[in-house]
């Protein structure tokens, strides 16, 4: 784990059912810390980190340049009820949102229109995990 990673971030990206090949999907990356740690574990798979802010999408980008040249990682500003797949993209096989109201229920509303777009996004048997657990609880992706 990098030395940056709070022992909260920590625990959660321990959590994560990791492969080497996972493609992963953060919603609401902030400045990056847990997407390059992410990153880190993956040889063959991808994390891209998504978040509404430009703020943050430029300091998740100036900090995980070593990542980013790597091919591991990607970042993108864009809120995740507009997120799409780009046209040739794979879906997903993990989704993880830290304090995020959209998917964790805090939000509904939101949720209602971000929880769609994650189906979209995921491959069949992909998992959602957000933070409140212990220290993450999954969500049921909705699939119609």
């Amino acid at each position: 784990m990098p030395a940056s990673l709070s022992p909260r971030l920590a625990a959660i990206v321990n959590a994560l059912p990791l492969q080497p090949h996972s493609r992963v999907l953060e919603v609401g990356c902030g400045p990056g810390a847990a997407a390059r740690a992410v990153a880190a574990r993956l040889t063959t798979g991808h994390i891209l980190a998504i978040d509404r802010s430009a703020r943050a999408i430029a300091q998740a980008e100036a900090g995980a340049a070593p990542e980013i040249a790597s091919g591991r990682m990607s970042v993108c500003q864009v809120a995740a009820e507009d997120f799409v797949l780009h046209d040739g993209e794979e879906p997903f096989d993990i989704v993880f949102a830290v304090r995020v109201g959209a998917p964790d229920g805090r939000h509904p509303q939101a949720g209602q229109r971000v929880l769609p777009r994650i189906a979209v996004a995921t491959r069949a048997d992909a998992r959602l995990f957000v933070d409140g657990g212990d220290p993450l609880r999954e969500i049921p992706i909705p699939r119609s």
